[in-house]
Formats: C-alpha cells, structure tokens, sequence
C-alpha cells in the first residue's frame, strides 16, 4: 500500500497567533515538523495543506509540498480529505499535526503500520501512558479507552477510566490504565472519500474532538501504544520549551 504523510497547516490559530509560522530557532514551526517527517521510513512522501498564500510560500521556500485546501475546511482531516482527491494513486494518508516539531519517524511508521494490519479499521491512532495525576486532570490531555482488540471505545477530555476509589498506584499499572491520546492519524482513501456524508456528533460538539464523529457513525479506530512522546505547541510556553530543547540540543 502507497502512504504519504499530509500535514494541515491553517494559518490561523486561537491561542498561539500563526504559530506554525514562529522562526525563533532559525526554521518556522512547520519547516521543523516537515523536517521530523522526513525520518519515516514507509510513506511516499509529504504534502502540507495550506489555506493562505503566506503559508504556502513558507513550504515552498525550503522546498515541500504545498496544495491549497478551503480555508473554511472544518478540521485538519477535512483538509486531508481534500488532498486525497488529488492524490489519486495513494491508500493511505497520515495526519500529522503542523504544530508537532518533534514527532519521530518511527511514530509515523508504527500507525501507517497499524493501518495496514488492521484491514476492518478505517482509521489508526496512537496513544502513550499517562503517569502523573496532573496530566490524568488536564482537560488538554485527551484519554482514550480501547476494547481488548486495541480498537477505541472512547476518547475524552474527562478522566476515563474513572476510578471509584483512588489510589496512586494506578498510575503504575503494567499494562498502562490510563491512556494520552497523541493526534497522529492514518486514514483509508476510502474513509476520507465519505467523511463529508458522516452524520453529525453531538459527541464531538460536547468534547471538541473530532474523532468522535468517526466513533459515532460507527467506524473502527484502531490504537497503538508508544512509550512517550513530547506534547505539540499550542501555547507560547509550549514553544519556549521546544526552542529550548532545540537550542540545548543543536549548541
């Protein structure tokens, strides 16, 4: 099967004005992620998804791919559903998050892998072990419970599981309770082809998640565990922190 990695850029953003365009370390936000895409081994390629003549003349500036997509597109993944009519020739499309610089390449691979296994699921995802109270609290932090066979019962920003009783040593639990869910998805074409017929979820209008728009009209997610993974840039604290990484990292 041909995958290629799609990233929705959209220019605007609420709590991080044109985020995916700070440069600070000498590369704007989006060239970084592109550059992270870059380490995955299985996809064809990368396209980034822009809405604004801005933005598409930063991706060609350092030399990726840019297709122009409405900029009205309710989510990241109706941007990628565009795209995909001018793709014809690929199966599977991964969406990675503009604001993601340090996503890795075996992350990508792992849920185009997923995909790929799981023949009855229309959509792959990725989560990671949630081991701290603060995170288990934060409505940020979205959780998902999954079935035996690793397919998503639910995702949320309230603390799911639940617990009756607490006791900090379900923190600890091998495998994992609690789960982050972690915004990496790959999609089958022909998901993508109906995604403008799906019903709307109320669902997805109570949590602001659009995935329970797939849950809800019945498709299968199927969810991958990865041992951690660094949060994506939504707020300017985020990006003081990726900066300084990068800076440490690069001196």
């Amino acid at each position: 099967m041909i995958g290629r990695i799609v990233i929705p850029a959209r220019l605007a953003s609420s709590r991080l004005p044109e985020k995916l365009l700070l440069a600070e370390t000498g590369m704007t936000v989006l060239e970084h992620t592109y550059r992270a895409c870059t380490a995955a081994k299985l996809p064809s390629g990368i396209t980034i998804a822009v809405d604004h003549t801005r933005t598409q003349a930063v991706v060609e500036g350092f030399g990726g791919h840019a297709i122009m997509t409405d900029v009205n597109a309710q989510s990241g993944t109706d941007r990628i559903a565009e795209v995909a009519t001018q793709l014809p020739d690929v199966d599977i499309f991964i969406n990675v998050q503009g604001d993601e610089p340090e996503i890795s390449g075996a992350a990508i691979d792992q849920v185009m892998q997923l995909l790929v296994a799981n023949p009855n699921a229309s959509v792959a995802t990725l989560s990671t072990p949630i081991r701290t109270r603060e995170n288990l609290m934060d409505p940020a932090c979205v959780k998902v419970v999954c079935q035996h066979d690793g397919s998503a019962m639910y995702f949320s920003r309230s603390l799911i599981p639940h617990p009756r009783e607490w006791t900090d040593a379900a923190l600890d639990r091998d495998p994992p309770l609690f789960l982050q869910h972690i915004g990496i998805y790959a999609y089958r074409r022909d998901f993508l082809g109906q995604l403008s017929q799906l019903p709307a979820s109320p669902l997805e209008q109570i949590e602001k998640l659009e995935q329970l728009r797939f849950l809800q009209a019945g498709h299968k997610i199927v969810v991958g565990i990865i041992p951690a993974s660094h949060r994506g840039i939504d707020t300017r604290a985020d990006y003081e922190a990726f900066k300084a990484r990068w800076l440490e990292k690069t001196a």
